[in-house]
């Protein structure tokens, strides 16, 4: 399956069964009373993290996920059967974006997320019925599930990422010091795609690796599909910058790769790094001790700058020591600034009582959480159940209002902004 870190896709919820009315029907009983049953739930949408998922490739051909919606209500107070919450397995590291907003960022596996929430079931006319009220002739449709429009962005999670140049060597050192097999040739673009392989430090520890394609002047900008792979580079502790010692200026490679970070829209740069020089095979001893001196000069303080051969092993061991002894300050200061929550989904059903009123042209526009849902909930083919909104509006004094701004008869007041529905005065 083909490597997809950014889809577009809408994912929504399944709408609320509608429900009825009715009322019992039996021989011997003159008048029977309202038993029209309410409308069952639409499933919800669940995103569950998966190490067993590596890849967006899925939603590339399915730009639609859709849970099924509630059953309507029935006669003799039978509910509709509400629908199963639909779960979708994402890789870990998945955001889910909207309005270059984050929603929901699933980083643990096994992590899940409730993004999209299923409408509720409308009620039946039995619900209605009241000592003062005793065959009630309003019955509600189900509410339409949430729907959200967004991009699901992958950020793969590794504690160290490999970057540098193309052709600086990342490919070759993370198929030496790990199970993977990455694509290797001798001409620069040759990864196209984030590789991934676990690195056995010592006995005791593993570390993710994560071999970033090779950026190039200008890709945090875009250029070269820089930016789709510097979004690899957010989620990684520590960085294996990789310097290739026949590059013509050693100190010009360096600064072009600090640059990119820095001007990402977060600055990388100042990630905790490890610079290497690579390729060093067939180069006099002198002259590797020249390129790292130079280095040294210019890398950030405390900084560590070593030479390596990725084929030969020569200076890998001694890598791998300093990533595992550089990634232990990192935990530790990692763990004393971590949150005390995970970030939060926005939650779109809260009830709010508040409402506003205003005029657009020969038109009153209500608004008002509450008094939307109310209005998405009404069948306005049927009278009783205008009627009951008309009531709900007189309650929680919108009627009042109306009156006080001068509504004449007739005049049409739209509910919602969008217009969910309109009613006359």
């Amino acid at each position: 399956m083909s490597f997809v870190d950014r889809v577009q896709v809408t994912l929504k919820a399944g709408d609320g069964g509608n429900g009825i009315v009715s009322f019992r029907r039996e021989k011997f009983v003159d008048k029977g009373g309202p038993d029209g049953g309410n409308g069952g739930s639409g499933g919800d949408i669940i995103l569950v993290a998966s190490r067993n998922q590596n890849t967006l490739a899925a939603f590339r051909y399915q730009k639609l996920v859709k849970a099924n919606d509630g059953k309507p209500g029935t006669e003799r107070k039978r509910h509709g059967k509400s629908a199963p919450a639909l779960e979708v397995p994402v890789p870990v590291g998945t955001s889910v974006v909207v309005d270059e907003q984050i929603l929901a960022d699933l980083t643990r596996d096994g992590q899940r997320v409730v993004i999209a929430k299923g409408g509720k079931g409308g009620f039946g006319n039995a619900h209605f019925k009241s000592s003062t009220r005793q065959a009630p002739r309003v019955a509600e449709k189900g509410e339409k599930g949430q729907q959200i429009d967004g991009v699901l962005e992958l950020k793969m999670i590794a504690d160290v990422g490999i970057v540098g140049l193309p052709n600086a060597g990342k490919s070759t050192l993370l198929s030496v010091i790990s199970n993977a097999k990455p694509e290797i040739a001798n001409y620069p673009f040759t990864t196209l795609t984030p590789n991934l392989g676990v690195v056995d430090v010592d006995k005791y520890t593993s570390l993710l690796f994560a071999d970033i394609p090779g950026l190039i002047e200008g890709a945090s900008a875009g250029k070269g599909l820089g930016d789709e792979f510097l979004r690899h580079v957010e989620r990684t502790s520590l960085l294996v910058h990789l310097i290739d010692a026949y590059n013509e200026d050693i100190e010009a490679a360096y600064k072009t790769i600090m640059k990119e970070l820095k001007d990402y829209k977060i600055d990388l740069s100042r990630r905790p790094q490890i610079v290497a020089l690579t390729k060093i095979e067939g180069i006099p001893k002198k002259q590797i001790e020249k390129y790292v001196k130079a280095l040294k000069k210019i890398v950030p303080r405390g900084t560590p700058v070593l030479a390596i051969s990725s084929p030969s092993g020569e200076g890998v061991k001694e890598l791998l020591r300093l990533v595992q002894k550089n990634m232990e300050k990192v935990k530790k200061r990692t763990a004393k600034d971590m949150p005390a929550d995970e970030l939060p989904v926005i939650g779109l059903r809260e009830d709010d009582d508040s409402w506003q009123l205003s005029q657009d042209a020969n038109k009153f526009v209500l608004t008002g959480k509450k008094i939307e849902r109310f209005a998405s909930r009404t069948d306005f083919d049927d009278y009783y159940g205008e009627q009951r909104l008309r009531d709900i509006m007189g309650k929680m004094g919108i009627m009042a209002e109306l009156e006080r701004q001068g509504v004449e008869p007739g005049q049409k007041i739209q509910i919602g902004r969008p217009e969910i529905s309109h009613i006359e005065y």
